[in-house]
């Protein structure tokens, strides 16, 4: 009959087992720079097209929809979201692209809206 195996490794493989390998250390992740969405007035749009907007591009409640449009009117600007780049260009293509207000007539095409940085 062969000699039983041993239960206690030799040396050399206890010292690689006991040895824990350093991991390598996780890079740290860069923050993408944040961009404002920001929303002009004009005199051509509603409160009530402006929170609609609001609403279905951003997802705001109408309340917050409401104190956005009051900004807007009060201020001649207001920041709707901020973000990364590419996702701030694509709301400001998409408030572009909304339309115009069909309560007003002289209401031609959709909101101007620009990025700048954080």
């Amino acid at each position: 009959m062969p000699p039983a195996a041993s239960a206690i490794p030799a040396a050399d493989e206890a010292d690689a087992v006991a040895t824990p390998t350093a991991a390598p250390a996780e890079p740290r992740r860069k923050r993408q720079p944040r961009y404002h969405v920001v929303l002009w007035n004009d005199e051509n749009h509603t409160y009530e097209y402006v929170i609609a907007m609001l609403k279905q591009l951003f997802g705001h409640p109408p309340e917050r929809g409401f104190t956005l449009a009051k900004e807007v009117d009060r201020q001649g600007k207001a920041i709707v979201l901020t973000t990364t780049k590419e996702h701030a260009e694509l709301k400001r293509d998409q408030i572009h692209a909304f339309g115009a207000d069909v309560r007003l007539a002289r209401s031609k095409g959709a909101m101007s809206a620009s990025i700048e940085a954080e």
